[in-house]
């Protein structure tokens, strides 16, 4: 059995801690080693200079054309439909691509259809409320940033959807009679907290619950006793910060946590424990990283860099610049796998995280390959652009919170 230690080790060992190493048994390793190998091998051999380079171009005519018309193929994502406004629109912004007013407008129109007379936003019109869509509109509709934009968004009906998947111990539905977990808290945060909905009773015992998450792995899992996960880590972590109880987490244990994730050889990350490199781990892991910094700073902390995150950016870019740019346009998880909206979004999301380090308007760039690959900064607590965050919530400020959750 190979064993494997993660770079830089000794850099995120925090006394008392012992160096992780993850057992590789399954052949899946070896394939996804051997492809990103040949990629990385033909690189450092070719006789030419290959220049790093984001194929923005490609990856703009892409996003463009699915914000406009979408293949037969996307039928399955009939329930995801304000997930693809998301996904696209942000992705745009991040590459500095103008969304025309008309198109934007559509866009606007299209999730008005998509908001139920109950409050929260469906996967599709006619469509069951969700948290998770719910999401996916409020930030399309923080990203378009418009009068139009914020209007669509009934912030009464919001607040009433919320309040009606509170549940005792402080957890979230998803929907109405749906499961929970800890994405819903992370949705019912984010949105609350950009639209100015937010109440001590609507999230009464909410942090304490997503503390319960946390587990010996350092990580967060889906509910209390389950496995640590990329993805509700990262959800878990946002909800606190915006709930601002990140005191209740074991911050180290979960810092050693996802800095083990960062894969040696692939350079990307990994969502849990033993598990393949993935593309779009590059925001829900990377993303960690500038709000376990903030928090363990704001605490004190000597040991924090003050040049860069707690990852290795460097490796990180090279993976998603090398492995997960698909010739045609639009990214990818892994080499082999296929483009899609979900996988450009959060991989060029990931990008931009490991390009910049900072916050406001002291910001340190860190580029790989040609200057023209720097993407706009995103937010690591809502993942749209930090202007687009700020511009919500100074204008959603200027309106009461609605009391019925008081």
């Amino acid at each position: 059995m190979e064993t494997v230690v993660s770079p830089c080790w000794s850099f995120f060992a925090w006394p008392g801690y012992n160096v992780c190493v993850q057992p590789r048994v399954s052949p899946c390793y070896k394939k996804v080693e051997s492809s990103v190998g040949a990629i990385y091998t033909a690189v450092r051999t070719s006789r030419t200079v290959i220049q790093l380079r984001l194929e923005r171009e490609l990856h703009s005519h892409y996003l463009r054309k699915g914000l406009q018309q979408l293949s037969d193929s996307y039928e399955c994502l009939d329930a995801s439909r304000p997930w693809l406004c998301y996904w696209i629109v942000h992705s745009l912004t991040l590459l500095d691509e103008p969304i025309p007013e008309s198109v934007a407008s559509n866009v606007c129109q299209f999730l008005a259809h998509c908001q139920t007379a109950g409050g929260g936003f469906a996967g599709g019109p006619g469509q069951q409320a969700h948290l998770a869509p719910t999401y996916a509109a409020v930030n399309a509709l923080c990203t378009i940033g418009t009068e139009e934009a914020y209007n669509v968004i009934n912030r009464e009906k919001l607040q009433e959807f919320l309040c009606s998947l509170k549940q005792p111990d402080g957890s979230f539905n998803m929907h109405i009679g749906g499961e929970v977990d800890v994405r819903s808290a992370y949705c019912a945060a984010s949105v609350a907290s950009l639209t100015n909905i937010m109440t001590p009773k609507l999230f009464d015992g909410t942090a304490e619950w997503i503390a319960r998450c946390q587990i010996w792995e350092g990580g967060i899992g889906g509910v209390p006793g389950m496995e640590a996960h990329g993805g509700y880590t990262f959800c878990g972590l946002a909800a606190l910060v915006i709930l601002k109880r990140t005191h209740l987490l074991d911050l180290k244990s979960l810092l050693r946590w996802v800095a083990f994730r960062q894969m040696r050889f692939e350079g990307g990350f990994q969502g849990r424990c033993n598990k393949l490199v993935d593309g779009c781990y590059s925001f829900w892991q990377a993303g960690l990283m500038p709000l376990l910094h903030r928090t363990l700073y704001a605490e004190g902390d000597s040991a924090l860099s003050h040049t860069n995150w707690m990852f290795n950016q460097h490796a990180l870019q090279e993976y998603i610049l090398l492995c997960c740019q698909c010739p045609s346009g639009g990214l990818l998880d892994k080499p082999g796998k296929s483009r899609d909206f979900y996988h450009t979004c959060y991989c060029l999301s990931g990008l931009s995280m490991a390009q910049h380090y900072g916050s406001g308007e002291i910001l340190h760039e860190t580029i790989i390959g040609v200057p023209e690959n720097s993407l706009k900064p995103t937010h690591p607590v809502y993942n749209i652009g930090p202007d687009k965050v700020a511009h919500a919530i100074m204008h959603f400020m200027e309106k009461e919170i609605p009391d019925m959750a008081n």
